[in-house]
């Protein structure tokens, strides 16, 4: 194309970077450009929070007009702030690679206390002008204060830095791009498929044109990232037929893993309201979006009447609330005790140490009650989110933890990190050792029996439509005296737990974390 391309953007800085960064494309396959600044609704009121503005696309109306009538040739968008339908007359021509799409805290360090989950205050107060933040926030801390946040990222951040605000939630993808020292600030990394499911094609960038223009489609096609496209579809999909917008409870977040596509959705109807959570996870996106959505509607649901799960649960917790959100009743009881097998540690054990591994949150418990005195550089992993909460829940920081739902693949990833170190494994007698198999021949590995396991005797059969079981001891005490019951389904916790019903032959769901959310999402999915 010999003419000069007009790129069409806001003026902020990420906004900025955003246009040079397509601009520097553009310039890679020989084509000139330049920018022009459009200032937009959502740039022009900033005293009131997003869904109270009127009608859709607040930062991307004014950008889609000047399209249309030739004063800009295309825009750049952050994809996540587009309407689910393009205006008539323009099309997104291609999109960028996927920027981080994790959401970041940011916690003034005065108000950090790292025994809380996501390390903010008790009461804290917290800023973000998203509903969809909100509401999964406050499923994982309901005592915090929500105030809303407007504002560009850096000025964002300067409203935390003077104090408005104990902490603030922003994308992880516009601080990574524009650059920002945050070293003053404690932060907290929620991963996409964590605590907090990020907005449906957060992390991307959009390029827009004129439909018609098929000569500027062509040339931008080398700038198209194919395989974003394919799972940004998914969420966008999800979005539209949910009929939600910028300002919706809505999160939703797809990934393609080993030519499986799995998908994590979250979902309220007001950002006060606790919010249901879905995993599935297909071989192809076609009609992906309508499975997910079709869960979603409530009301032609036939959700189970009761759960069964092998774990004494708290009835404030969020396997418990989720749950009571559906009206599903829920059976908690242990179908093992623990004892401890040693009442004293010998020094010795702790020289030149690196890494205690924990892959339960009763060897943590055990453990610590012998007071144990570790070097001062220790570092700490575990298996899944309810041990790093007891970790953090003893002012401990968590360095590594890993969350599939299969304890292979969390070794495989520890063993990347901690091969050749000295490792402290506090578990059970009789630990499967699945971790320690896959560390290296110069791995110094020292296992520590920190209690055992005792089976309880005349369980009686549960009734429950879901039984959920939460380690294969819990498997073999069941089931030493009772039978699976016609209708009754099963979920294990992880493919070790799973492996029992293998041996069994009874299928079983997993789901994707070995945690509370991971439940969660497993039962909302399930019909009877």
């Amino acid at each position: 194309m010999d003419k000069k391309i007009i790129i069409g953007t806001r003026g902020s800085d990420l906004a900025l970077w955003q246009a040079n960064y397509v601009k520097d494309k553009l310039a890679e396959i020989n084509v000139k450009a330049e920018l022009k600044i459009i200032k937009t609704q959502g740039d022009s009121i900033l005293n009131l929070r997003l869904d109270k503005l009127e009608g859709k696309g607040f930062f991307t109306q004014e950008l889609e007009e000047q399209l249309l009538t030739g004063e800009i040739d295309l825009a750049v968008h952050s994809h996540k702030d587009l309407p689910t339908q393009n205006p008539e007359g323009l099309i997104i021509a291609a999109v960028s690679q996927r920027e981080d799409a994790s959401e970041l805290i940011l916690i003034l360090k005065d108000c950090v206390d790292t025994s809380k989950k996501l390390s903010i205050k008790h009461n804290g107060v917290v800023g973000t002008s998203s509903n969809r933040r909100q509401a999964q926030l406050l499923s994982i801390r309901p005592d915090i204060e929500i105030e809303n946040l407007r504002g560009n990222v850096p000025t964002r951040i300067q409203k935390l830095r003077d104090e408005n605000y104990d902490a603030i939630v922003i994308a992880r993808a516009g601080v990574a791009r524009l650059g920002i020292d945050l070293s003053e600030f404690h932060q907290e990394i929620i991963e996409p498929n964590a605590e907090m499911v990020p907005s449906p094609a957060q992390g991307v960038l959009a390029i827009q044109i004129k439909e018609n223009n098929k000569q500027l489609f062509d040339l931008l096609q080398p700038l198209n990232n194919v395989a974003v496209a394919e799972v940004i579809a998914v969420e966008r999909k999800v979005l539209n037929l949910l009929d939600g917008g910028c300002h919706a409870p809505l999160g939703c977040y797809c990934q393609k893993n080993e030519n499986i596509f799995e998908v994590w959705t979250s979902k309220a109807d007001e950002a006060h309201q606790f919010p249901d959570r879905l995993y599935l996870k297909a071989k192809t996106t076609e009609g992906l979006a309508e499975k997910i959505v079709a869960k979603f509607d409530i009301a032609s649901r036939r959700f189970p009447k009761k759960v069964f799960i092998s774990r004494e649960i708290n009835q404030h917790s969020y396997f418990a609330k989720s749950l009571a959100k559906n009206n599903i009743q829920l059976e908690a009881k242990s179908l093992i005790r623990t004892v401890a097998t040693i009442n004293k540690l010998d020094s010795y054990i702790f020289r030149n140490l690196d890494w205690v591994f924990f892959n339960s949150k009763n060897g943590i418990e055990y453990f610590f009650a012998l007071a144990p005195i570790l070097p001062k550089e220790i570092k700490f992993g575990v298996i899944g989110r309810g041990s790093e909460e007891a970790l953090k829940q003893l002012g401990k920081k968590v360095d590594f933890v890993g969350q599939s739902n299969d304890t292979a693949d969390i070794a495989q990833d520890f063993a990347a990190i901690a091969n050749g170190q000295h490792i402290l494994f506090p578990s059970a007698e009789q630990s499967l050792r699945t971790i320690q198999k896959a560390l290296s021949a110069d791995t110094q590995i020292l296992d520590l029996a920190v209690y055992e396991t005792i089976l309880e005797d005349n369980i009686a059969p549960t009734y429950a439509n879901v039984l959920v079981f939460t380690s294969p001891s819990n498997v073999d005490a069941y089931f030493t005296e009772n039978l699976l019951q016609p209708g009754q389904k099963i979920v294990a916790i992880g493919k070790a737990t799973g492996n029992k019903f293998d041996e069994m032959n009874v299928p079983y769901l997993l789901p994707a974390s070995p945690d509370e959310i991971g439940l969660a999402e497993v039962i909302f999915g399930i019909d009877v």
